[in-house]
Parts: structure tokens; C-alpha cells; sequence
């Protein structure tokens, strides 16, 4: 269970990656006041936490409508999560929005798909399948979900300073690095679902 809990928080960490959603919402938040910030901290994480527990309820219903194998969704989530990883690592840091004054930012970006990215979607369904994983084990992913959430929270409560300690230098490299373990997990994604794994001496 350890092993899950833990593999769980670094696909849900790496597809929500909170040093970049933190990044972004210093930017696009600069102008508003402490408690305008501190309100759109928290409006983005209700409305992210929205999407991923409906996506966890939900999206394998709608897979299972659609007549989609686990299988395939399973190496094309991969291959996504593989080119989001590759993003993370190639970006080059910019984010150029449009400030409409009466535009929602915690809607988006911030919530989606800065916080609820496509990948997170992604990857909270794969990681919850009703066929592999059972329901106290989903329910401790969805915990683990919400307590990547809690900490996106807090850096996006604490943004200005932390970035003011990091410098967009420092940032810039921690989401790199994040990019790189998704890279590396959505590989692992693939194997698994093509039974592959134990081919290269994996776990």
C-alpha cells in the first residue's frame, strides 16, 4: 500500500505540478490585493478538486460508454503524460494570458488546466480503475489527490514569497525536474498496459 500511496503521489504531483500552477498564479495575481490573492487561491483548488473527484467518479462511466478498452486508454494517457513531461522540461518558462477584467482566473487558468491539467485528469482515472484497484485503495488515492491539493494550496498561499526565495530560476528547474519523473512514470505507464514490465526486469 506504501508503494501505491507513493507512486500515486508522484504521477498526482508531477500531472498537477504545483511549483508551476504557483508560478502562474504569481503572475497572474500581481496586481490584486492580499485578500484577492488569498480568494483565488482558494476558489482554484474547490474548482480543481471538482474536476479530478468527478473525473475520478465519472470517467471511467464514460470510457466504459464510449466502448474504449482500459488498454487503450492506458498507452494514449501515457503518451500524453509522456509529451506533458516533455513540456515541463522543454518549456521555456513563459505564459503569455490575456487579462479580460471581468475573466475568472481561478477558473481559468488556474484551476483548468493549470491545477486540473488534462494530465491530472488523466492520470486520476487510470490510477483509480475499478477493474485493477479496489475501493479502500481508491479512496487512499483520492486522499493522496487531495492532499497534493492541500500543498498546491499552501505554495499558492505562500507564492510571492517563496519565488522571491527561489528566484523563477529556482521554479523553473524544480518543474523540470517534475517533468522528467512524468516522462519517466508514463513509460512505465505503457509497459504495464502492453505487459511489457517484467520484459526489462521491472516491478
Amino acid at each position: 500500500m506504501l508503494d501505491k500511496i507513493l507512486h500515486d503521489f508522484l504521477i498526482i504531483w508531477a500531472t498537477i505540478d504545483p511549483i508551476g500552477t504557483m508560478a502562474l498564479f504569481t503572475g497572474l495575481t500581481l496586481k490584486l490585493t492580499a485578500e484577492q490573492r488569498k480568494k483565488t487561491a482558494y476558489k482554484t483548488i474547490f474548482y480543481a478538486l471538482l474536476i479530478l473527484t468527478g473525473s475520478i467518479i465519472v470517467g471511467q462511466l464514460l470510457l466504459g460508454a464510449m466502448g474504449i478498452s482500459l488498454i487503450s486508454f492506458q498507452v494514449a494517457g501515457g503518451i500524453i503524460l509522456f509529451l506533458l513531461g516533455l513540456q515541463m522540461i522543454f518549456s521555456n518558462g513563459n505564459q503569455e494570458e490575456t487579462g479580460e477584467p471581468l475573466h475568472d482566473i481561478s477558473v481559468f487558468p488556474l484551476a483548468i488546466p493549470a491545477t486540473a491539467s488534462p494530465g491530472a485528469i488523466l492520470a486520476v482515472i487510470l490510477i483509480t480503475d475499478n477493474n485493477i484497484y479496489t475501493i479502500k485503495e481508491q479512496v487512499v488515492t483520492s486522499l493522496t489527490m487531495l492532499f497534493v491539493l492541500l500543498i498546491t494550496l499552501a505554495l499558492l498561499l505562500l507564492s510571492t514569497r517563496i519565488i522571491r526565495v527561489i528566484g523563477n530560476g529556482g521554479a523553473s528547474l524544480l518543474t523540470r525536474i517534475m517533468g522528467m519523473i512524468l516522462a519517466a512514470l508514463s513509460v512505465e505507464f505503457i509497459m504495464k498496459a502492453l505487459g511489457i514490465a517484467k520484459w526489462v526486469g521491472t516491478q
